[in-house]
């Protein structure tokens, strides 16, 4: 049986607080579509391949990681927003988007999702952004305590070759993580006893910062570092609602 979508959102709300982050973007309904959900379709970016393919899948709502709006807001259409929104309003899709609260969250999180694939145990909340944690440290197990070993590991998760930059200690016993754009975190990371830092992508001066430092650093994509959450989420509210539930992966090298 369909559920109401308004029902749908309401319980993601529920479940990830999205007001307790002061967010890039907006959190939870960005574009109605239909009132009722048969098929969920998942995905990391709002873009137009993700819509169309859940268009042909008859989903009624997609729910991504990074929405189309951010900022201040919309100053204008241009003609590739206006290629997304078409796409979605001629299928008639609802698109609802969770940023921060799906890189924060202790079980349906990015980072909390990556930290136990790594087999990671004891949990900590670390890398505040704007009075709230977003991310976790982790002590990892025997086996993946050596830097190849974990980065070995880290491709596995995410089927692609991370980018590492050795400059920490021997072995890495507690293991910082923050998924997408968290290489500004190194220090916060240090000061919570990690010796690796394991994140998305990173800026120029990362490289510097980590040597001087000293930790390691473990880049292996934005996109591929935030594949877990958005999924479980999905899986989890078709689950609640007796729902069919796609992931779409548009894969990003990035």
């Amino acid at each position: 049986m369909p559920a109401a979508i308004s029902d749908v959102l309401a319980e993601a709300d529920r479940v990830l607080a999205p007001e307790r982050f002061d967010d890039y973007c907006v959190n939870g309904l960005q574009v109605p579509g239909a009132r009722e959900v048969s098929t969920i379709a998942t995905g990391v970016s709002a873009q137009l391949e993700l819509f169309e393919r859940a268009a042909r899948e008859r989903a009624e709502l997609v729910i991504v990681h990074h929405g189309l709006f951010w900022g201040a807001g919309v100053a204008s259409i241009d003609a590739t927003l206006k290629r997304r929104l078409q796409a979605l309003l001629d299928a008639d899709i609802a698109l609802a988007a969770y940023h921060l609260p799906l890189d924060a969250h202790p079980q349906l999180g990015n980072n909390a999702l990556l930290a136990r694939a790594l087999g990671g145990e004891e949990l900590e909340p670390f890398a505040m952004h704007r009075g709230e944690p977003i991310g976790f440290t982790t002590r990892l197990p025997d086996e993946l305590t050596e830097l190849a070993r974990l980065a070995e590991r880290v491709r596995a998760l995410t089927a692609r070759e991370p980018l590492v930059l050795a400059a920490g200690a021997q072995r890495v016993e507690r293991l910082a993580i923050v998924s997408g754009a968290g290489a500004d975190y190194i220090d916060e990371a240090l000061r919570a006893g990690a010796q690796a830092l394991l994140t998305g992508e990173l800026p120029e001066r990362a490289m510097a910062h980590a040597r001087e430092a000293p930790v390691h650093l473990i880049a292996a994509g934005h996109y591929a570092t935030e594949t877990f959450g958005v999924k479980r989420l999905g899986e989890k509210l078709a689950e609640r609602f007796g729902l069919r539930h796609i992931f779409i992966d548009v894969p990003n090298p990035l």
